[in-house]
This record gives C-alpha cells, structure tokens and sequence, in this order.
C-alpha cells in the first residue's frame, strides 16, 4: 500500500466512520427500491429542513457528472445550451456529458475560476438583440460551481445578480455542488444552503467528495420545476436500484448539521498548507481560500516530490514550471501535512 501522503483529490478517501457505521447496522434489513425507501425519505426532510424549503423535491444521483448531466438536460429545450467558464467542470472535465445529450456548452471568459455577471449579461443581451439567433445555440441556463474549480467562491451578492440577470432574460440558474461543504466551512462564505434554495433553479449537494462514499443530492426548490424527473434520471442510468444506500448516506450527513461541519478539518488543513508553502517561498496561484491549493513548482522539483506525495497537474506555468494543485479533505491530518511539508523540502 502506497503511504505516501496524497493530496491529489478529495475523493480518495472511503466514508465518514458514521456513515460506514450506519451502513453496517442496517445492512441486512430489506427496503424498498429506486429511492422509495424510509431512510431516503428521512434524508429528503432533513435536506428540505436545512434548505429552508418544505416542499423541495430532492434527488439522489449516483455521481456529479451524472447529476449535471441530468439535471441540464431536464431544465433545458433541445434548441438550448448552458453558460458556463472556460474552467467550468462540465467544459473541461466531464468528457462531453452534456453535449452528448444535445446541449452545447457556451463558454465565456473567467477570472480566477469565476463568471462575471457583467460578462454574462453583456453575453446574454448581445444574443438577445442578434437578428440571426434563431440559428443559433440559445443560452437556457447558467451554470456556477460553489466553490469554483480554482476553489474561489460566489458571494452572495454575486449569485443575487446572477438571479437578477436570470429573470430578466428568462433563463434557468444551475449551481454545481461537488464540493459545497467545504464553501460552506470557509469563514469567507455568505452563502447558506438556504440562499441557494432561494436564489437558483435547481443545485446539488456534493456527497462523493465531502464523506460519503459516492452519492449527491439534487434539490429542486421548486417542486413542479421539472416534471417527471425521477423518469428522466432513470433515462440517464443515473437511478440507483439500491437508493436506499444513497439514502442512508446523505441521512448521516444531515443528521445534527454534520454536513455543515464536516468540511472543516480540510479548510483548516488547506490553511496550514497555504502557509507552508509560503514560508518555503513557493508562489500561490489563485485566491483560493477552501480545500484546494494551487503553487508553482520547479518542474526537476515536481519530479522528486511526486516520489514522496500525491498531487494532481494543474496546468504548464512555463518551460521550467508547473503549476500542482493540492486537495485537502474532510478528514485531513496534521500527520499528513507534516509528510507533506517533508516532500516540500
């Protein structure tokens, strides 16, 4: 087994003890299939309770490239495309999902992982007033992710304008939340659960990388936004027959807010981190203040360091550099950035 310290992603890791616990305990009870079962049920109404909405539908999805998949599909018409940065996770690193079911991705410029509302707008009102658009791809949607794939965030204002823009033109508002417990464990964020069910169309609650074992939720603030949904996941080879072990997980992780906490330790860990390298004098990339980290690595350096820690490849900086990206997680370890802080050397 490999024990070097490995910082690649937030994925790497199994399941909260918690969650591993209550799978073990109910493993040989029987329930219903698909979703139906009571422990989905009870993940449903601690989910809606935590968003703020009582009658929220609420989806289970086996996979983040599936749920965006699905849920940008069943929110747009067939003539429609989505916005979304040139950074964005379904542009960049989702194989083509959504395009593959019809939907081209209309990218637009970025700063450091982030849409521009004006950028947006100015997009949006220029496509609007085209006399050609009937030929064209019609944005439908914009898509953001909380936190972005450079690990900043949305503040509230921003997304409160994102909503604004919305209405105006008529468009959906989608937000991707793989790793939404670590923006909800970073002091910097101002943005709730409950904002999010106020201000978008549809959004998901990231489980695979924030302790579950796979698993994210949908929550659809609007019940009637999207009719027969469960249909269409279904089309999509997103349903799990065994909902109940999506079900079961996303009930331990909203049972006494450990969803709002749990992505503390990896925010904690990704300071300590951030610090570290500034201390060793390597260069941050990105104003990124959750559980990822982006520095400038001499690329003879890389190679040493790759030998004692993992790490994923960002980008080419220049002939001599790269640029790695750190992931903390929710059960980072001072052990894990003291061996981190070893390879550095």
């Amino acid at each position: 087994m490999d024990q070097r310290p490995d910082f690649a992603s937030d994925y790497t890791r199994g399941a909260h003890p918690d969650i591993l616990k209550r799978l073990t305990d109910t493993n040989m009870l029987k329930s219903s299939g698909y979703g139906t079962d009571e422990y989905s049920g009870s993940a449903r109404e601690r989910i809606r309770k935590a968003c703020g909405r009582e009658n929220a539908r609420v989806e289970f999805l086996t996979g983040g490239t599936q749920t965006n998949a699905v849920m940008i599909d069943a929110l747009l018409r067939s003539y429609q495309g989505v916005i979304a940065a040139e950074t964005g996770h379904i542009s960049v690193h989702e194989a083509g999902a959504v395009e593959s079911n019809g939907h081209k991705v209309l990218t637009l410029p970025h700063h450091n992982g982030k849409l521009s509302p004006d950028t947006v707008e100015k997009y949006l009102e220029d496509f609007f007033n085209d006399e050609n658009r009937e030929h064209m791809v019609m944005p439908g949607m914009i898509y953001l992710s909380q936190p972005t794939e450079f690990g900043t965030l949305y503040y509230l204002d921003e997304l409160k304008r994102f909503r604004r823009i919305c209405d105006r033109f008529n468009i959906s508002l989608y937000v991707d939340g793989a790793r939404l417990a670590y923006a909800l464990a970073c002091p910097e964020n101002d943005v709730t659960l409950k904002d999010l069910a106020d201000l978008c169309d549809a959004f998901y609650i990231g489980g695979t990388k924030c302790g579950a074992m796979f698993g994210e939720a949908a929550v659809i603030p609007d019940p009637h936004k999207i009719p027969h949904l469960f249909t269409i996941i279904k089309q999509h080879g997103a349903l799990l027959a065994k909902g109940r072990l999506l079900g079961i997980q996303f009930d331990e992780l909203f049972k006494d807010d450990l969803y709002l906490r749990i992505g503390e330790p990896a925010i904690r860990a990704a300071d300590k981190i951030r610090k570290m390298l500034r201390e060793k004098k390597y260069t941050l990339c990105y104003d990124s203040p959750t559980n990822q980290i982006f520095c400038v690595i001499e690329n003879e350096k890389l190679r040493k360091f790759g030998e004692k820690a993992g790490y994923s490849f960002w980008e080419k900086y220049d002939e001599n550099h790269t640029v790695i990206r750190l992931a903390t997680d929710w059960a980072a370890t001072d052990e894990e950035i003291n061996a981190l802080s070893e390879a550095l050397e």
